[in-house]
């Protein structure tokens, strides 16, 4: 089932949390909302699903409007990030509980419910926990059994709010591979909401970035990853140095240094921010030479964990940060990079960047 959001905007008072927002997600499709808290990504959720009213603008599943049709005729699935498992009810209970609570004429046979549950249980690699309580089990299988309660009612379109925001690190990366491939082997059309980038870009197929309550990008993981839109897509997606600076005439200079930027070449002295990735900063020693085209900057800090080393870096020539903006610099290069190097702490070194996103205002 498609799913078409069509100029939807919602208001809490005078808190705006969705400006006209509009989207579709294809069938089958799995899409992230990814953004900080307060961007609007769980409204809008929650208005797909018909557990909230927008002020203006509608929803259409498969060219159908479902604008004013209530929460349980829309056949939706949904995962709360607290399980919303019901505790005084068996594992098995609590999948059953969708196919009971129909109406007659609509609702399966005994027989018929047990083989479903046992079938999703499967599915979800959980059936030898039928008999247990939600207390007795982990984080990790207890929001799996949420996710078979849900697929139980075979929901047209799945929703999924935060669903791994209450666990542990390890657990999470164990989940988020499990719900792909559990994606891929029924096709649901699901929209889960996140604020993790690695679980957005990891998982989905397409992802939405907001922020404050307007739609900033949508694209393939790898697109929004390569080619953001805006500042603030460049900002939230991993780790960033941003540098103030002038853009004029295709070059942009900064601190000291200029960067070519040829899509700029219209710029005549435009202020601009320059996006470097700490992974895009080449690191050597001091000499005057490298210093003419680089950024003089000492070693505060090494962090060396695994294969990288993450440096952080103060700029010598540094004048006061703009915007509240920290001063450091971080760059990361390979571990045994930093080791035959022979780097030390306190010690004058050059950076430059091999890669920059430049953003003229």
């Amino acid at each position: 089932m498609s799913i078409e959001i069509r100029n939807i905007s919602k208001r809490f008072g005078d808190f705006h949390a969705l400006r006209d927002v509009s989207l579709h997600v294809d069938s089958g499709e799995l899409v992230a909302l990814l953004g900080p808290s307060g961007c609007g990504k769980t409204t809008l959720l929650r208005i797909i699903a018909g557990l909230e009213t927008a002020d203006a603008g509608n929803i259409f599943f498969s060219g159908e409007d479902t604008t004013d049709v209530h929460v349980r005729e829309r056949n939706v699935g949904f995962v709360f990030q607290h399980y919303a498992l019901f505790r005084h009810m068996t594992v098995f209970e609590n999948v059953a509980f969708g196919l009971r609570v129909r109406p007659r004429r609509q609702r399966p046979s005994e027989a018929q419910i047990k083989a479903k549950v046992h079938e999703l249980l499967g599915l979800v690699q959980l059936d030898w926990l039928a008999d247990r309580f939600p207390s007795q089990l982990s984080g990790g299988q207890r929001q799996r059994i949420a996710l078979a309660r849900a697929l139980a009612v075979e929901p047209k379109v799945l929703l999924l709010d935060e669903p791994f925001g209450a666990l542990d690190a390890k657990v999470r990366k164990e989940l988020r591979r499990w719900l792909r491939r559990l994606h891929d082997e029924l096709h649901v059309t699901s929209i889960f909401v996140t604020h993790d980038q690695e679980e957005a870009l990891e998982v989905a197929d397409r992802v939405v970035l907001m922020n404050s309550g307007v739609i900033e990008q949508v694209g393939s993981p790898q697109d929004v990853w390569d080619h953001p839109a805006s500042p603030f897509v460049y900002g939230f997606l991993g780790d960033v140095n941003m540098f103030h600076g002038r853009a004029h005439q295709g070059q942009v200079h900064l601190d000291g240094m200029r960067i070519e930027s040829p899509e700029h070449a219209d710029a005549e002295h435009a202020k601009a921010l320059a996006y470097v990735r700490p992974h895009d900063l080449d690191v050597q020693r001091y000499s005057a030479d490298a210093a003419r085209d680089g950024i003089v900057v000492q070693l505060e800090r090494a962090i060396v964990v695994g294969p990288i080393a993450r440096l952080e870096l103060l700029p010598r020539n540094e004048g006061q940060p703009q915007d509240g903006q920290d001063p450091l610099i971080e760059a990361q290069i390979p571990a045994q990079q930093f080791r035959d190097a022979g780097f030390q702490e306190g010690e004058t070194l050059v950076v430059t960047p091999r890669r920059a996103r430049v953003f003229v205002s």
